[in-house]
């Protein structure tokens, strides 16, 4: 059987380290502790972006060292001006707000790469039932078909842990 296909977002390899939510961080390590046996993980170049971004040196390093011991995968940029466009119609239609193009990336990413699951503790604008069919009808309309789901890490429950 095919193992699931996953694209992680910025937010799930920063709670690993959220002191301030104790219980998504529970969650978030519970979920890297049995992936490996479980699912393909993802992550585009706007999550390195968003890493690399990060003010805090030390807090940077932890995010990076993640993507180094664990078996996450960097998808391939051939396909960027594909995702480029495909991110414009969200913002276009109003899914995203403008000033949160790069979850638009992360939709797009995930939609042209056919991942089985976006992951994301961003419930506002990701892990989130009304905007996944937003985002669902405008693929559905420019011909991705793939059936992609958005959800939390609370949402991926595995039945052999």
């Amino acid at each position: 059987m095919k193992r699931p296909r996953i694209y992680l977002d910025t937010s799930i390899i920063n709670f690993l380290f959220a002191d301030d939510a104790p219980d998504f961080r529970r969650v978030t390590e519970e979920f890297f502790a049995v992936y490996s046996t479980h699912y393909d993980l993802f992550i585009s170049d706007i999550v390195l972006a968003e890493i690399l971004r990060d003010p805090d040196q030390l807090h940077r390093s932890k995010l990076t060292a993640v993507l180094a011991t664990h078996e996450i995968t960097m998808l391939p940029a051939e396909r960027r001006d594909e995702v480029r466009l495909l991110a414009e119609r969200y913002l276009e239609a109003g899914v995203i707000p403008a000033k949160k193009a790069e979850d638009a990336l992360h939709v797009a990413y995930a939609t042209i790469f056919e991942m089985d699951f976006l992951l994301s503790w961003n419930f506002k604008h990701l892990a989130n039932v009304r905007r996944e069919a937003r985002f669902l009808a405008i693929n559905e309309a420019l011909g991705y078909r793939y059936p992609l789901r958005l959800l939390s890490p609370l949402e991926v429950e595995d039945d052999d842990t």
